[in-house]
């Protein structure tokens, strides 16, 4: 077919050469952005005289049945266009005649492919937010519900300290709180419209961008024509945010992977978020956690795909930018996706607090706490270190926690220990006394819990407004 740039050239493209450059069976996915770009745009030219009030009705009618007939499935986008745009443009002349030429009046493809995509971005940007609420919202019903669950705090996969799973979820509340906030910075930062950019010099035509940043939800035009059609800045930082979200599912994922495993024993995940084994049958696997830990890296490789994409482009459009769609597009599904299940599996998990406290009282993450003990009795802090220390190796040889032993083994490392030791090694003592902001005391956490559901009824997921 005869294309919407063909007046220069003299014989038709290569037909090897027109699909490496066609971009029609990625880019079908902006149809919606097109033609509501396409519609704001035409809007405008009215307005400001460049077409008359017939000539945009008669565009508006076609473009509103073109996506129409989209949205239903009797108009199909096919490879025989070079991108949607031609698509959208050749089927509006097709069904209103010689008045669809105008449509591209004032505009290039280059202005509208960054609207298009400025536009898709923007939306997915909300949809994330969405998601991220979503699974925020899980997080916190769980913390509500586990405030007193005593489980094992880890350094080097070690047991360390005891905290609740309460605490050990609230920290990863507050990562999915920071990417959340990455999404709120994006999307003010995006929110500027492109259009009326022309190819990169503007154009002589004498149109209102301010009023088409309007009609299409934008704070106000893009400020230089050459950065307007050049720029990707923004499809990096999602891609970046994205990355960040990803690692946070994976480094959550992990855990549940190793919660779920025998020698744990911590989670039970629900069937419906677990596979079995084709050929031994007492397995259930974690398949939706390794798979979000899996796919991470696609999504890192998508970041440092259009990194690379850029890094040697000068101003302005260059067509290696036609790079910027198949890897964001397969981002945002990748990540759309694992936090859907992500957000599903953990709000079915059920966990065993019995294994969990059992794991924290067997690891002497109370050991610290007995040196404490000594400390508030006198005993100078490197002294009472090392009394721990001993103890601990004690309870290894024997096979006990440290709260098995009887009184008298502990006075054998210090005459300061006194019948009070039990109850301030306990497990609920040993975290009720940790209230310093952020820590797992029970009331450091309920002011923690507060604040975090505070949060959530302030901040309705995808709202920037």
């Amino acid at each position: 077919m005869a294309q919407l740039w063909g007046g220069r050239f003299t014989k038709q493209t290569d037909q090897e050469v027109y699909e490496f450059n066609a971009s029609i069976l990625f880019d079908k996915r902006l149809y919606r952005q097109d033609i509501e770009g396409s519609m704001a745009h035409v809007k405008m030219l009215a307005r400001q005289g460049i077409l008359t009030r017939e000539e945009c009705e008669k565009i508006l009618d076609g473009l509103e049945g073109i996506l129409g007939d989209v949205e239903n499935g009797t108009l199909a986008i096919t490879p025989e266009y070079e991108d949607i745009h031609s698509f959208v443009e050749a089927n509006l002349i097709g069904r209103i005649g010689d008045v669809g030429k105008k449509l591209h009046t004032g505009r290039s493809r280059n202005d509208q492919v960054a609207l298009d995509m400025r536009m898709y971005v923007r939306e997915a940007v909300r949809t994330t937010d969405g998601l991220l609420h979503d699974l925020l919202v899980v997080l916190q019903r769980i913390m509500e519900e586990n405030i007193d669950t005593f489980m094992p705090g880890f350094t080097h996969l070690q047991k360390a300290q005891p905290v609740t799973l309460a605490h050990h979820l609230g920290a990863y509340f507050e990562m999915f709180r920071r990417d959340r906030s990455r999404m709120k910075d994006i999307y003010h930062r995006m929110n500027e419209c492109p259009l009326g950019a022309g190819a990169l010099a503007g154009t002589t035509y004498p149109l209102d961008r301010a009023y088409t940043a309007q009609l299409l939800g934008f704070d106000g035009p893009t400020r230089n024509s050459m950065d307007s059609v050049s720029d990707r800045d923004y499809v990096i930082e999602y891609l970046s945010a994205l990355s960040v979200i990803m690692m946070h599912l994976s480094r959550f994922s992990e855990e549940i992977i190793l919660w779920n495993s025998n020698e744990y024993g911590f989670v039970e995940l629900d069937d419906a978020f677990s596979t079995g084994s084709s050929i031994m049958p007492q397995k259930k696997n974690p398949d939706i956690a390794e798979l979000v830990r899996g796919k991470t890296g696609r999504v890192y490789g998508a970041l440092t795909g259009m990194l690379t994409t850029m890094k040697g482009l000068p101003l302005a459009y260059n067509k290696d930018m036609q790079e910027d769609k198949e890897g964001v597009f397969d981002a945002i599904d990748t990540v759309t996706s694992c936090l859907r299940l992500f957000t599903g599996m953990v709000s079915t998990m059920k966990f065993n607090r019995g294994a969990m406290e059992a794991s924290a009282r067997n690891g002497f993450t109370n050991a610290t706490d007995v040196a404490d003990y000594l400390v508030n009795h006198g005993v100078p802090f490197r002294d009472a270190h090392g009394i721990s220390g001993r103890l601990v190796l004690k309870c290894i040889a024997e096979d006990k926690a440290l709260d098995d032993l009887t009184l008298e083994e502990f006075r054998e490392e210090s005459e300061a220990f006194g019948e009070d030791i039990y109850e301030a090694i306990s497990m609920k003592t040993c975290v009720e006394k940790r209230l310093t902001q952020g820590a797992p005391g029970q009331e450091a956490m309920r002011r923690a819990i507060a604040e975090s559901r505070a949060y959530l009824e302030r901040t309705q997921g995808g709202k920037f407004d």
